[in-house]
This record gives C-alpha cells, sequence and structure tokens, in this order.
C-alpha cells in the first residue's frame, strides 16, 4: 500500500496514499489539537463563522427554540444587546421561547404572526399546561417583533413530539393530562425529511417577510428528559439530535450558497465534543464555564465588542481547567462557584473536602502498594540470580 506523510498539530504520520481527499481536508482533533492557540478558529469554529462581524448593541434580535436558545438571549440582554424577546412580555416566543422545542412549533408561530394561520386543534399549553390559546393581541404582538427583527437566533431542541391525529398538527410540548384523548392524541418521532421541510418553510417565510434580515439556526445540546419510546433514554436522544443534526446540515447546504445571510453556530458541536466533563451531576445541564465559554465564541465571530481572538482563547483555556478539574476531583471540584444558596455554598465545601480526602487516602494507597511491588523484586531479584 502506498503511503503519504501527513503533519497535524506539528506530528508526522503516514496514512494511506491510495485515495484522493478532495481540495479540502480536516482532521479530527486530538488532545493534542485542543493546546494548539489556534484551537478555536482551527478545529471548534471553522467554516461556520461570518467574514465579519455584524451585530451591534443596536441590531434588533428575536431568539427562541429550546431552553439553550435561553442561554443565548441572557448572554446577549446582560452584555447590553437589543435582544426584542427578553423585553418583552405578551408575544409566546418571549414568554414561552425556550418550550418551543420542535421544530414543527417554531414553523407554527411563524405562519401564524405572518400568514395568520391558526391550528384547528388547542396545541399550546405553558410549563404548568395552561392553555395558551391564539389571542390576536398576541398574534399582531409577535408579527410586531418578528417584523422588526434583523437577526432570528433559532435553537432546534428535540425531535420526539406529541401530535393530534384527525388535524395531524404537532403540540408545542406533550399534552396536558387532563386533555388527553387516546383517541386522538399520538406520539411519534419526527423524521429527517419533515424536520428539513419544517426548516425549508421557516426559512422560506423569514425571506418573504423579512429578506435582508440574518438567520442563524443552533442545535441545543441539552438531551431529554424522558422519552416516550419504549426502548432507553440514552439511545432517544442519540436518535433525537442526530435527526436535527442531519437535517440541520443539509438545510444548510442546500441553502447557504445562496444565502450570505444564514448561518449555523455550532454551539451542539463545541459542547458534545470540546471537552470532556460538560455536564453537570443530572448529566443534563451544561456547566456555566462551557456555556459562558460558547457565547463568547458567539460573541467573538459575530458581535461588535473589544473581544478578540486572545480573550476568547482565554475563556476556553479557563473552561479546559474547570473541565480538567472535574476530571480529578468530580462535581465537587466546581461546585462552589455554581452554588446560588449559603446552603449549597456549605455542601460544595464539605463535598469538597470529602473528595480531596478520597484522593489523598487512593494516593496513599497506590504509593503503598508500588512498594511492596518494589519490596518483592527486589527479594526475588537475588533468588533469580543464584539460579
Amino acid at each position: 500500500m502506498s503511503t503519504i506523510v501527513i503533519e497535524q498539530d506539528g506530528v508526522r504520520r503516514k496514512a494511506s496514499a491510495s485515495f484522493f481527499r478532495g481540495e479540502t481536508t480536516n482532521f479530527y482533533p486530538s488532545d493534542k489539537s485542543l493546546e494548539r492557540s489556534s484551537v478555536v478558529s482551527e478545529y471548534l469554529a471553522k467554516g461556520w463563522m461570518p467574514a465579519d462581524r455584524f451585530v451591534t448593541k443596536e441590531t434588533p434580535i428575536v431568539a427562541f427554540g429550546s431552553c439553550f436558545a435561553e442561554n443565548i438571549s441572557r448572554y446577549l440582554h446582560k452584555a447590553g444587546f437589543n435582544v426584542l424577546t427578553k423585553r418583552d412580555n405578551l408575544a409566546y416566543v418571549s414568554k414561552m421561547g425556550d418550550g418551543m422545542v420542535n421544530t414543527f412549533a417554531i414553523r407554527q408561530q411563524f405562519e401564524w404572526a405572518w400568514l395568520g394561520k391558526t391550528p384547528q386543534a388547542e396545541l399550546w399549553h405553558g410549563y404548568d399546561a395552561a392553555e395558551f390559546g391564539y389571542d390576536e393581541a398576541v398574534r399582531l404582538r409577535t408579527k410586531a417583533l418578528f417584523d422588526e427583527a434583523e437577526l432570528f437566533v433559532i435553537t432546534l431542541g428535540l425531535s420526539e413530539v406529541w401530535y393530534d391525529e384527525p388535524t395531524g398538527e404537532v403540540f408545542w410540548r406533550a399534552v396536558p393530562k387532563d386533555r388527553y384523548d387516546p383517541s386522538r392524541h399520538k406520539f411519534r418521532v419526527a423524521s429527517h425529511a419533515e424536520t428539513l421541510e419544517n426548516l425549508q418553510a421557516i426559512h422560506a417565510l423569514i425571506r418573504a417577510f423579512r429578506p435582508d434580515a440574518a438567520v442563524l439556526f443552533t442545535v441545543s445540546p441539552i438531551p431529554l428528559t424522558a422519552t416516550f419510546r419504549p426502548v432507553t433514554c440514552l439511545s432517544a436522544n442519540a436518535v433525537s439530535k442526530a435527526i436535527l443534526r442531519s437535517a440541520m446540515d443539509e438545510f444548510f447546504r442546500r441553502n447557504a450558497p445562496n444565502d450570505p445571510r444564514l448561518f449555523y453556530f455550532p454551539s451542539y458541536d463545541i459542547v458534545m465534543h470540546g471537552f470532556s466533563h460538560q455536564w453537570r451531576d443530572d448529566r443534563r445541564h451544561v456547566y456555566s464555564h462551557v456555556l459562558d465559554f460558547n457565547m463568547k465564541v458567539f460573541e467573538r465571530y459575530y458581535c461588535r465588542t473589544a473581544l478578540d481572538d486572545e480573550g476568547l482563547l482565554a475563556s476556553f483555556r479557563y473552561a479546559q481547567r474547570q473541565d480538567r478539574l472535574i476530571g480529578q476531583l468530580g462535581h465537587a471540584a466546581v461546585a462552589l462557584e455554581e452554588a446560588e444558596t449559603a446552603d449549597e455554598r456549605k455542601a460544595a465545601r464539605v463535598a469538597l473536602a470529602k473528595r480531596r480526602r478520597e484522593l489523598e487516602r487512593a494516593k496513599i494507597r497506590e504509593e503503598r502498594r508500588q512498594q511492596r511491588i518494589a519490596v518483592r523484586r527486589a527479594a526475588a531479584g537475588p533468588a533469580i540470580a543464584a539460579e
């Protein structure tokens, strides 16, 4: 087999030369890759970021979708950006913006606001299952937000949906317990084709009514709380996210070449593959240092602020240090920083002290074990020599 020598991160190695590698070849990062000063631009953000920053403090932003959209909204709002959905308390994309987790629900808001299309069934319910309804004043307020937006940030959350079988219409979330009718309320997993169709419809509507607005899609890394499928939630979540990510990528490849104001932000990719200990102890919520780094990637490449490559790298290095600490000391390593109440801080101090004692005892046991091995080897040495 013929081989070629390739170099990645200063390391030379041999690879097969039998196949054409194309005009562009980007290798998967190793641990060494993550230590490079160019790690963000080369391994985490490459190919997805705009050529120039364009978001200013005055840019009207509408952000909604899954709960990860709330992280983006909160970060930008705190930094003084003009997040319309953080300043409004009437539109459902403001009140329930992080509860519209499937592509059907997101599409419904655009069709309702701009086309006046109202679902036949009662599909929209809040966190406490309260019915939201199709109030005209809310629709007009939603339309006003959409009409003003110069940047749409839309986050996709999951592919599992409950729907009304007679109409085929999909609920925001699950069906309220006191409204559930097994003869008409059904559960299924949205297909790749359906997800792609919804993305195309959302994009087409935005381009029809806001042709010059920037449109940025993300996929939330937050996993399912539970699945309604008769399989493990780990597997169901893997499928749910794969459908979203795959459809998102096909949609982007299909439309981005003809739409320079269409973007994908790799929040999912960075959280899932840029760290080793990104989850809190519930394995669902992302640690704040990982979230903060993600938001700083967005700020560095999209927002006209003073944040530069050096500042972004510093954020990543801090997140890496926290990541390693969690690997060494467990969740207790950063629990104190994450604590919000006095009781939580007290519990965090106790847990951290306990974990450090455990590690110290483990270190002592290992040292003693190594000493015993050395003694046995030393004793065996003369015996072997005598033979």
